[in-house]
């Protein structure tokens, strides 16, 4: 196996290049967001954790579609951090994206650097983290895109909003539980719960007080923009005896689903509307992990919050909890996620690319390499490992936007191979050891592309392909793979950037084309130093 990084080098029409031009005349809304450290009592014990301006989870930003947003970004925490935009296209001004050494530095102790977001398309829910290690696990928050002015939702206005941020808590130190995955080569260690909006919920030890509580009126209806920022796990959630009906996801509408329950993955949205039309009294929201591996540790808690009616009722005690899908349900998260399909309408339309000019074959695996003297915590001694294509990634010393852009050499290798170097049955149960496919699934973020198919097996290029949806495939910037399967995918090469979990980074440059507007903009001044 390669332990070398590769990134993608693709030359692609101006047009292809980015979504418009620059948006200098939005409005442009300004924040600070100072990073420190904020004592916060959860499960019991008490802990210091990395916030932004002391909030868990951290400030929710407002903006209408095509606004501009600058964030100024204080690190007065205890190490250096980047803050990245999820799912904001950033046209022509990557600079301030935010991954670690993909597209900047970290922004070192005491500093400052002002980060500019600039929304294009996107519009309904997305979220912001840090994209250093672990700090993500508490240092995120809700990005809300209204539609712009003279427009409105593709659906009744709902009569209140209210975003739902999934997370995990460890009573540990999260920079500790990685530390010592990297030091023993085993899998870290499972939270010890999942939040709903940083709180457990009362199923769970000193909670009850803490416990998030959503207010509603009989017979009105709530925009649930609800976000799971959990480091790895997909969720299952749901309402007890409420249905949802999803109009949304990853900043771009979707036709109405309505479900008793949601999959979700690390890193994707939902907007979900709820109608308050039971009976009053109080009712569990709950979320719960969906897992398909077999033998691996996972956090089996359940997280919950209350939906209390308003009036004068005797409420149920406990509250109604809903009914969630087993934690191995593999058919009832891909029933859920394969339903979904775009808007496609004449206001919202579905441009699926079909001529294609590249296409590329991912295997991504869970690998293991030996340890001197068998010292790793890994299967059979050794150390855990992630790989595409049988490459490993390892994060260099300068971002490689910088790299790219001043013609350092290198920094980068641009031959990432577009198939496996080996052919076998990728998807069996039990591949060799040093073939083994990822025991959770594997969570993929391509800025904006169609999910157009997936199966279970192995991929067959001349049979699968005939079964695409390319009429109305829903459009994501996060998507699951599941265990021993297969994701396609459809994107225009718009962005400089893609990442995996668990370490698996491929990144993508995209060349500047042969007209101005379709030419990266130069660099802030004030971009933290390598």
């Amino acid at each position: 196996m390669w332990l070398i990084m590769k990134v993608f080098l693709l030359q692609i029409l101006a047009f292809l290049l980015f979504g418009g031009g620059l948006h200098c005349e939005a409005s442009t809304r300004r924040h600070t967001f100072v990073v420190r450290e904020a004592s916060y009592t959860r499960l019991c014990s008490t802990k210091n954790i990395l916030t932004v301006n002391g909030q868990f989870p951290g400030p929710t930003i407002y903006a209408k579609k095509g606004e501009t947003i600058i964030v100024d970004v204080y690190n007065r925490g205890k190490q250096n951090v980047t803050i990245h935009w999820h799912g904001v296209k950033m046209p022509r001004y990557p600079w301030t994206d935010g991954p670690e050494y993909i597209t900047q530095c970290p922004i070192p102790l005491g500093s400052k650097f002002s980060q500019k977001i600039i929304l294009s398309s996107e519009e309904g829910t997305l979220w912001w983290h840090a994209h250093s290690d672990w700090t993500r696990a508490t240092i995120h928050g809700a990005i809300i895109v209204y539609p712009k002015n003279g427009t409105k939702y593709p659906f009744p206005k709902p009569n209140a909003e209210v975003p739902i941020i999934l997370g995990e808590w460890w009573k540990s130190d999260v920079n500790a539980v990685l530390e010592e995955m990297l030091a023993t080569g085993a899998d870290p260690n499972v939270s010890d719960s999942y939040l709903i909006n940083g709180q457990p919920g009362d199923l769970h030890p000193c909670s009850k007080s803490g416990t998030f509580k959503l207010t509603v009126d009989h017979g009105k209806t709530y925009l649930l923009r609800i976000i799971n920022a959990a480091l790895q796990d997909i969720l299952f959630f749901s309402i007890a005896k409420h249905k949802m009906t999803v109009v949304g996801t990853d900043g771009s509408y979707t036709k109405p689903l309505t479900r008793d329950y949601i999959t979700i993955s690390p890193g994707q949205t939902f907007d979900v509307l709820l109608e308050a039309n039971q009976r009053p009294d109080h009712y569990y929201m709950a979320a719960k992990v969906y897992s398909s591996a077999h033998g691996v540790e996972y956090d089996n808690t359940t997280t919950t919050a209350i939906v209390q009616y308003k009036g004068y009722y005797t409420p149920s005690s406990p509250p109604s909890l809903p009914h969630l899908p087993g934690h191995n349900d593999t058919n009832a998260s891909v029933h859920f996620t394969s339903s979904l399909r775009s808007l496609a309408d004449a206001e919202h339309p579905c441009n699926v690319p079909l001529n294609i000019g590249t296409k590329l074959i991912y295997t991504i695996s869970m690998n293991t390499f030996p340890c001197p003297n068998n010292s790793c915590l890994g299967p059979n001694k050794s150390r855990l490992a992630t790989s595409i294509n049988n490459i490993s990634f390892q994060s260099p010393t300068i971002d490689i936007l910088q790299a790219y852009y001043y013609n350092i050499s290198g920094v980068y290798g641009d031959k990432f191979p577009s198939g496996p170097p080996l052919v076998f049955d990728f998807t069996a149960e039990y591949p060799p050891l040093k073939y083994e496919t990822p025991r959770n699934g594997t969570e993929v973020r391509v800025l904006d592309f169609y999910v157009v198919g997936w199966g279970f097996g192995n991929f067959d290029k001349n049979r699968d392909p005939l079964r695409y949806n390319l009429v109305d495939p829903p459009l994501q910037n996060t998507i699951a793979v599941p265990k021993n399967a297969w994701t396609a995918i459809r994107f225009k090469a718009s962005n400089p950037e893609r990442h995996l979990s668990w370490g698996m980074d491929t990144a993508f440059i995209v060349k500047n084309g042969k007209h101005p507007e379709a030419q990266m903009l130069p660099p802030p001044s004030d971009m933290p130093p390598c």
